[in-house]
């Protein structure tokens, strides 16, 4: 089947488990110190389930910087680690951790293809799995690097993630152990949904499941009254994507459409250092 430009189109409401979940967390969780100094209300081992078919799951009830969410993503594929790379200089959040030189240290896209500086690329890796043996329970790549956590900036949130072969459908779970419900999750769901589709493009498969798996899911106390305000919010219809007929690899900024994005105003959190 020859590889054609994709287009996943708009479903069912797809946000309100992400909404239930923070109502739960601000709720019901445990109130924590953190490495920040800002303090947490905090949950453990939750989980949210995305069906990309239905439509690709950027939350409505703010507005979400796609564009930065490509360009991280395709910075990350590309492997690189400093915040002067033209695609990163538009994620300038990374620029709160970089070195004087913008440099981060051996963090996710190091890892994903150049694992443990011995030039193992887990993503390339990845996909000849899904191809050759697709039943494998295999098919993982980790940013995790024990020995290298020393020399990152930052240690990854995001730390691992699977695919699932089921059929002609392709699933992706990943396991973030620190999740940052109002600031970050809402831009990982975003990656990681897109890395699906794009992983399954590449495959030629249908993308389905992104499951998104938490260790530590927390609200920030000064986040609080701004998540009041989105949770006061009705969602809109989810966005629709589209794909660009291009291999993987070659995949840029402008090879990805987001289609009919209904959201409401963006809302302003800080950043905990």
């Amino acid at each position: 089947m020859p590889n054609r430009a994709v287009v996943y189109a708009p479903g069912r409401r797809m946000e309100q488990d992400y909404l239930d979940l923070v109502r739960r967390i601000i709720d019901k969780g445990d109130r924590r110190d953190d490495r920040t100094g800002t303090g947490t209300l905090s949950i453990f081992g939750a989980q949210l389930r995305f069906d990309v078919r239905e439509g690709f799951p950027l939350l409505t009830t703010k507005k979400v910087l796609f564009e930065a969410v490509v360009r991280e993503l395709l910075w990350f594929l590309r492997g690189s680690t400093n915040v002067h790379d033209g695609l990163a200089e538009h994620t300038p959040i990374w620029n709160l951790w970089a070195d004087a030189d913008g440099e981060l240290g051996p963090i996710y896209g190091y890892q994903w293809r150049n694992w443990n500086g011995e030039g193992i690329d887990q993503i390339r890796g990845a996909i000849e799995l899904i191809r050759r043996d697709p039943t494998s329970r295999r098919i993982v790549v980790s940013a995790w690097n024990v020995s290298d956590l020393g020399r990152m900036a930052l240690p990854p949130c995001h730390i691992l993630f699977q695919f699932y072969v089921s059929g002609r459908r392709l699933d992706l779970q990943l396991y973030q152990r620190s999740a940052d419900m109002a600031l970050g999750v809402p831009f990982n769901i975003a990656s990681y949904a897109l890395l699906l589709m794009m992983v399954a493009k590449e495959c030629e498969l249908e993308p389905g499941y992104f499951i998104h798996t938490f260790g530590d899911a927390h609200v920030y106390l000064d986040h609080v009254d701004g998540l009041e305000k989105q949770l006061a919010r009705e969602p809109f219809p989810p966005p629709s994507l589209r794909i660009a007929d291009v291999p993987l690899e070659d995949i840029g900024f402008e090879d990805i459409e987001l289609v009919d994005y209904r959201h409401h105003p963006f809302i302003k959190f800080p950043v905990a250092v």
